[in-house]
């Protein structure tokens, strides 16, 4: 069967226009005005919570395929954190993700690097995706918490409110900076994970897909590159699993455990 063209289905008007508007804020980065070092370090720092305690290890390693348990304060405050993200809701992206898995390459895959890099990149973003009516079934452990329902309704206006607090500080810098540049750089490492690790680098296990191994992805994304460890062993909390595969958010999740924050950590039984 071959894979439906892009074009038949529906456009996604509401993620077109705020895409769009996102990338536009960013660009006011350029002006001059628009530019103090205070405004880089806030969007550095937001990039760390919102990208690395949020993303990778909240939504992805801790709450998308439970590598780990943590108190559910803490679970929390990293589901915030992923919040910040500003990537959906996280009941939608935990349910997607684990969609993602189960077909992963396959024609059912919403973001299916066969499709090409662009789509699997963020093309698909900006059509219908079928897949969103499979997610309760995917998130049956969350889909009724009350907190994970908060967050998914109002995960927007926790980024206004953030706006409104980074305005407050700094002015339109921090805002500009720690909003529109921060959200771009994140949602595209977030996506180089769909993208460039389904096209670049090396194979290490049998995934049954076109999951690989990209250096460079994993240096960006706090670990998340090493993308064929991942999908060959996708309970591990750690996916750095050679000594040159560096994996910051491993460290993280070890130093958690030290201080015993984290507990029943899985790890990946290699050969």
């Amino acid at each position: 069967m071959t894979l439906a063209k892009p074009l038949e289905r529906s456009y996604d008007w509401p993620v077109i226009i705020f895409m769009a508007i996102v990338h536009v804020g960013a660009l006011l980065a350029l002006l001059p005005s628009n530019f103090s070092w205070g405004a880089v370090g806030v969007a550095a720092l937001l990039y760390w919570v919102s990208g690395c305690l949020g993303i990778t290890l909240g939504w992805h390693r801790l709450i998308a395929h439970r590598s780990f348990q943590t108190p559910k304060w803490l679970e929390y405050f990293f589901l915030f954190c992923g919040s910040l993200a500003c990537q959906s809701g996280p009941i939608e992206w935990i349910g997607l993700h684990r969609h993602h898995h189960a077909y992963s390459d396959q024609e059912a895959d919403h973001h299916n690097s066969e499709r090409g890099f662009w789509w699997s990149h963020m093309g698909w973003m900006f059509y219908k995706v079928p897949a969103k009516s499979e997610i309760p079934k995917f998130t049956q452990d969350i889909g009724s918490d009350p907190v994970y329902r908060f967050f998914d309704q109002y995960f927007l206006a926790v980024q206004f409110a953030l706006a409104a607090v980074l305005y407050a500080l700094g002015g339109w810098p921090f805002v500009i900076w720690g909003i529109f540049v921060r959200l771009v750089v994140v949602y595209h490492i977030t996506w180089f994970v769909n993208s460039a690790t389904h096209k670049f680098g090396y194979r290490t296990f049998d995934s049954d897909d076109k999951s690989m191994n990209c250096w460079w992805v994993a240096l960006l994304a706090f670990g998340e590159g090493w993308h064929n460890n991942h999908h060959a062993f996708q309970y591990s909390a750690r996916h750095g699993l050679r000594w040159w595969e560096v994996d910051l958010t491993w460290m993280i999740i070890r130093t958690l455990q030290t201080f015993g924050l984290a507990n029943k950590v899985k790890l990946a039984k290699t050969p």
